[in-house]
């Protein structure tokens, strides 16, 4: 049995969840978010629980469990608190500002780089460096802040480009040097 597919999900006050016809929703102070679900998962809510089984013990079953709980846990945690991704821009020369809905880049190239916020994605700025990607899908906000990323992905000489905050560089030495024969 699944580790993760045998927890029971705690729905918080504020959050309404349902399940019609293998479409799992829930709504919650900061939006609304559906998932289809495979007809071998069922999804039980009682009360202020929710708990997920599978049909039989087939691998592709087995698979599915864990990853429809996980998927239901990630929809009432972004209904109610939301989710955020921090990316940091290293390099002289290399800043970032918003304006109005727009994230204009300066990342060493001849023009700047504008990226637009969507409509359930949001960002905010702090200093001219610091990028927050804000919302309420985990997978968008993962995916909008690796596009973001690929922009200028960080290099391992000196460390310069976009990179995530909790993300660690390898560092590689430069050129050896030339050495003389006697």
């Amino acid at each position: 049995m699944s580790r993760i597919g045998r927890k029971p999900i705690n729905i918080p006050n504020g959050v309404n969840v349902s399940f019609v016809d293998g479409v799992f929703y829930a709504k919650g102070p900061k939006g609304e978010l559906s998932q289809s679900v495979n007809s071998n998962i069922f999804v039980d809510i009682n009360g202020s629980v929710i708990t997920v089984s599978r049909k039989n013990d087939e691998k592709s079953n087995r698979a599915l469990h864990g990853l429809t709980r996980s998927l239901i846990f990630n929809m009432i945690e972004g209904v109610t608190n939301g989710f955020s991704k921090t990316l940091e821009i290293n390099g002289v020369g290399y800043k970032v500002q918003k304006q109005a809905k727009n994230l204009v880049l300066s990342l060493g190239f001849s023009h700047k780089v504008v990226v637009s916020e969507s409509d359930d994605i949001t960002f905010e700025v702090q200093g001219s460096n610091k990028i927050i990607v804000h919302g309420i899908d985990k997978q968008k906000v993962g995916q909008f802040a690796a596009n973001i990323r690929s922009k200028r992905p960080p290099e391992p000489y000196k460390g310069k480009g976009i990179k995530y905050d909790d993300e660690v560089i390898r560092r590689k030495e430069g050129k050896a040097g030339k050495t003389t024969k006697k």
